[in-house]
């Protein structure tokens, strides 16, 4: 029986992280524009056309840590996180004002996912994909502090990736964060839950002002934080668990910032290039390049992490099957509807073309 002591502190730091972050983004946004921490559009791949101020996740920051400090417990793990995520917020918030190399952020994100190892976030089991094999799950031994860096560095960028749209990052975010705090509560996790629900409350809390068109963007400050809090956390109680939940899970929940991180870097490496160079090539700079406005490619992503997350929640309630009907069901809505705007778009483009023709025709005959 769940205590209601415990649902009282998981409401508690969802609320105080809500209204923490909201009330400080206006503070955040003032001191951007003080420092010169703007982000100028000077590229195809940015979708604002004048200048934003980006260092909106100190606000997220802001929110997170008191509602965890607040209500969690502050164990061994929790006080890994938190070490981790000052080093990643901190080197965020210096790249949003002086851009910094990659290899140069690299290096702290990997310090971070060091920090959180130490403190005892590790992924020591796996079930196992071979289902031929007498064995249910794997024991990684030595080999879980790489796997769990790699876990962490991984995610930590896969969210930075996705920050291309107004909204998409963090909404991506609080819904993996509602996700993964439904399946902590289910499982009993629950100081892992109260530390998901604070990032849940600064995530909704931070939103207002960063859905299009946005008055400010969270920038690495916030991206990196996000992405780093959900890569840990997920270690920290899911890959807790053996048989299925220990692997699919993590992937279901975080699926669509690992789904495109994956893509890009294959992408990049067949075109010879660098796979941590930018491109413009991520699932929301495609689905605008097909017609879609910022807030229907936006809703369409939204749509997709939803119904990943809650495939997550159905495969440690009520097992994989009616996961794996609802996302099939999912993904042909998606091809389907997606088909009918590539038509609708090329049929617009070809009477373009035949409204210049008779134009031209008409100019020729006159």
């Amino acid at each position: 029986m769940i205590n209601t002591d415990i649902l009282l502190n998981i409401a508690l730091a969802l609320g105080s992280a809500l209204l923490i972050s909201f009330i400080s983004t206006p503070l955040a946004r003032a001191f951007a524009t003080k420092v010169g921490a703007v982000d100028v559009p000077k590229d195809s791949r940015r979708m604002h056309h004048h200048p934003i101020p980006r260092q909106g996740g100190l606000a997220i920051f802001l929110g997170f840590i008191l509602g965890v400090v607040l209500f969690a417990e502050i164990d061994s793990q929790v006080r890994g996180i938190l070490l981790g995520a000052i080093v990643v917020v901190t080197v965020g918030a210096v790249d949003d004002l002086t851009p910094l190399t990659p290899s140069i952020k690299l290096v702290f994100q990997i310090i971070a996912a060091l920090i959180a190892v130490y403190h005892g976030i590790r992924i020591e089991v796996l079930s196992n994909p071979n289902p031929w094999s007498d064995n249910e799950f794997l024991r990684l031994g030595f080999m879980s502090i790489p796997v769990t860096v790699i876990w962490i560095v991984g995610i930590t960028n896969s969210v930075n990736l996705i920050d291309g749209l107004d909204g998409l990052a963090v909404g991506v975010s609080a819904i993996a964060s509602m996700s993964i705090l439904v399946i902590s509560i289910v499982l009993g996790q629950w100081n892992i839950a109260i530390i998901l629900a604070a990032l849940t409350g600064a995530c909704i809390g931070f939103m207002p002002y960063n859905l299009n068109p946005a008055r400010i963007f969270m920038g690495d400050t916030g991206a990196l934080l996000l992405g780093y809090v959900l890569a840990t956390v997920s270690v920290s109680g899911l890959f807790k668990y053996y048989a299925i939940i220990s692997f699919v899970v993590p992937l279901l929940s975080l699926g669509l910032p690992i789904f495109d991180t994956i893509f890009a870097i294959i992408r990049r490496l067949l075109k010879g290039q660098n796979p941590l160079a930018p491109d413009r090539g991520h699932f929301h700079h495609r689905l605008i390049d097909m017609g879609l406005s910022q807030k229907q490619a936006v809703a369409i992503l939204y749509s997709i992490s939803a119904v990943l997350g809650l495939s997550a929640v159905l495969i440690t309630t009520s097992g994989e099957m009616k996961a794996l009907v609802l996302m099939f069901a999912f993904c042909v809505a998606i091809a389907i509807g997606l088909a009918i705007t590539t038509v609708k778009n090329e049929h617009a483009h070809h009477d373009q073309q035949s409204d210049n023709s008779e134009k031209n025709k008409d100019d020729e005959g006159k």
